[in-house]
Formats: structure tokens, C-alpha cells, sequence
């Protein structure tokens, strides 16, 4: 028995012997094989921070046509599917009038504003209603079209053209005084300063010009011009027939001569005043992501495509106009001082409106 334990005994000093044999030999490099560096640690990747995400909503305010201000929503709702946009569409007067009760009970509610001329934005500007910001979408666009400042940029350009009745007027007019001549005599009609933002921005640049003035306002008072509340009640009274001739925004025109109507557009040798829609985001916005990312769009190249698909021309170089409207390098534009305009621009509105009347 006790020659049996020892066996037992023996064989288990072996077997720790050879464990702890084997355990050195693998602790130590072999005399054949170079002894190996340790492993260096590789510093972690640096990751770029994420771009703030584009969600929530947007208050967007415009004078654009309704059908116009919808499609733009829609397109950019497509690609930014997080952003819910409110929208309050009315003239450039009336959206204006409501910005400024906001501002005066310390309220604004919008976040983007778009409406027709440059000088509602540079008095905007005056007042520090608006978030300068250079969407570096605007690198296509003129500089003589966009704020130094980033305030506003345009978006379009959209020039004030006659509107002919091609039924009713055989040989087409080549110049604005056609409206004060007897054959235009009550056959006349142009959009209210007092409601349309281009309209008031046209009555500040042809009263600057030295052939035009405010004797032309007053020829067309004495000429019996009808004055109606927007641009697209003139087209729709000259493409009826029920007037001859219209003071009014080139696009409308078009479209309605792609439609059918008995309309041609004249773009007359003095030249023609051109607003160009600016856009702008509030100071106060509470959603600064979302109103840079419906600007860049809509100064995109994506975005000046859907406009000349809506009939205007693009602001944009190298996007085409649409058919029946020049390109914004063949327009002669009247000019006048901008900030002459904005400053002159309620005593400009108050005589025409003794001068003329309107709604």
C-alpha cells in the first residue's frame, strides 16, 4: 500500500514539474526568434461633429402667388421631410404690415421672409429685423442683386413689362407712353403701390427717370388708368379683353400666352423696373437651421430650376429662363438708388394715392 502512494506521489511531482516547465519555455522568447516590440497604441480617430439636424417648424412669409409659394414648400419638404413650414401669404404691403405689429409687440413669428423688392429689406435691415447670412448658394448670383451684407439676397429676377391684348391691339407699342397716348385712353390698368410691393417699387423708379417722372403718373391719371389691388388682377383683366393694356410683372404674362390667352409681352426701348423677390431670415427666429436651409435651397441651382419651371427668370447665372421672357442679361433695367427708394418710398406711395386713387 504504502508502495502504491508513492507511485501515485511520484507521477504527480512529475506532471507539475513539466507544467511548470512548459509554462517557462512559453514566458520566454526563444533563443532563435527576435524578441518582438509591444504594440503600440493607435490614438482614436478623430470624428468630425455632426451637422445640426434641419427639423422643427418653419414660419415662412411671402408674397408669392399661392400656387408658387406651394410648390416651393413642397419641394423643399422633399428633401428636408423634418421640417414643418408654416406659411402666411398675402401683397408685399399687407405681409409687411404684419411683420412690423409683430416687431412692435417684441413677437415675430417669422423665421423667413420673402417679398418683392430690395427696399423692404433695406429698411428691415435699418431696423434689425434680419439675420445676416451668406448662403454660400449666393456665390452664382450678381452682386448688384444681393446684400453685402448677407441680409437679403434675390431669388428671381422679375421685370414690369406692358401686357398686350393681341385680340383688341394689332400693331404692338414699343415704349410706357403709350399708356398717356389717346389710343390707350381708359384701355388701361397697373397694380396699387399701396398693395403690391413691385408696384410700389415701380412707381419710385419711373418717378426717377428724367423722360418719365410724375408727369407720367399724371398722364396716366389724366389718361384714365384703372388702378387694381395686384398683379394678377391686371393680367386677368388684360388676357379677358377687358382691357387693352397692363403695367405688370413679366411671368404672369408668359404664362398666360403658354395657356392661350391673347396676351404679348412688350418690353419697352426706356427700359423696364426689375424687383428680384429677395430673401432674408429674421433675427428672431427660433429655428436657425432650418430658415439657412430653405434659403440655401431656394438659391440652389435645384432651387433657381424650380423657379424658372414656375415661369420666372432665374437670379442664379447659368440656369435658363423660361420660354417668353428674356434672360437677365438681356433685360434694360431702369435704376434708381436704393436706398433713395426705401427712404422715399410711404411719401411715394401717400401722392400716388392722392394723384391717382386705388384700392
Amino acid at each position: 500500500m504504502k508502495r502504491v502512494l508513492l507511485q501515485k506521489w511520484t507521477l504527480s511531482l512529475f506532471a507539475a514539474v513539466s507544467v511548470f516547465g512548459l509554462a517557462a519555455c512559453g514566458s520566454q522568447p526563444s533563443s532563435s526568434t527576435p524578441s518582438q516590440p509591444a504594440p503600440q497604441s493607435t490614438p482614436a480617430a478623430t470624428t468630425e461633429p455632426a451637422a445640426p439636424k434641419v427639423a422643427g417648424t418653419l414660419s415662412f412669409y411671402t408674397s408669392q402667388p399661392d400656387a408658387d409659394a406651394a410648390a416651393l414648400i413642397d419641394a423643399f419638404s422633399k428633401k428636408y421631410p423634418d421640417v414643418k413650414v408654416d406659411l402666411f401669404r398675402s401683397g408685399t404691403e399687407e405681409v409687411i404690415s404684419r411683420l412690423q405689429a409683430e416687431a412692435q409687440a417684441g413677437q415675430v413669428k417669422a423665421d423667413v421672409l420673402l417679398v418683392a423688392d430690395a427696399p423692404t429689406f433695406v429698411s428691415l435691415k435699418k431696423q434689425d429685423l434680419l439675420m445676416p447670412y451668406t448662403s454660400p448658394e449666393a456665390a452664382d448670383i450678381p452682386a448688384e442683386w444681393k446684400d453685402a451684407d448677407g441680409a437679403y439676397t434675390g431669388t428671381k429676377v422679375m421685370a414690369t413689362v406692358l401686357a398686350v391684348n393681341t385680340s383688341k391691339v394689332k400693331a404692338l407699342p414699343d415704349s410706357w407712353k403709350v399708356l398717356t397716348s389717346p389710343e390707350a385712353a381708359n384701355k388701361a390698368i397697373m397694380p396699387s403701390p399701396l398693395y403690391s410691393g413691385a408696384a410700389a417699387y415701380n412707381v419710385g423708379v419711373f418717378t426717377r427717370q428724367p423722360d418719365l417722372g410724375w408727369d407720367y403718373i399724371s398722364g396716366l391719371k389724366t389718361n384714365q388708368m384703372t388702378v387694381i389691388k395686384g398683379n394678377g388682377a391686371v393680367l386677368k383683366s388684360v388676357a379677358g379683353g377687358e382691357k387693352d393694356y397692363g403695367m405688370v410683372v413679366d411671368y404672369l404674362v408668359a404664362r398666360a400666352k403658354k395657356d392661350g390667352s391673347p396676351v404679348e409681352i412688350v418690353y419697352p426701348k426706356e427700359g423696364v423696373p426689375v424687383i428680384t423677390e429677395p430673401i432674408g431670415i429674421m433675427k428672431a427666429t427660433k429655428n436657425q437651421e432650418a430658415a439657412k436651409a430653405f434659403v440655401d435651397f431656394v438659391l440652389s441651382e435645384e432651387g433657381q430650376k424650380l423657379a424658372s419651371g414656375l415661369g420666372y427668370t432665374p437670379i442664379r447665372k447659368g440656369v435658363a429662363a423660361p420660354e417668353g421672357l428674356y434672360a437677365q442679361d438681356q433685360i434694360k433695367a431702369l435704376s434708381a438708388n436704393i436706398d433713395e427708394l426705401e427712404a422715399s418710398r410711404e411719401a411715394d406711395k401717400k401722392k400716388f394715392g392722392e394723384m391717382m386713387g386705388g384700392k
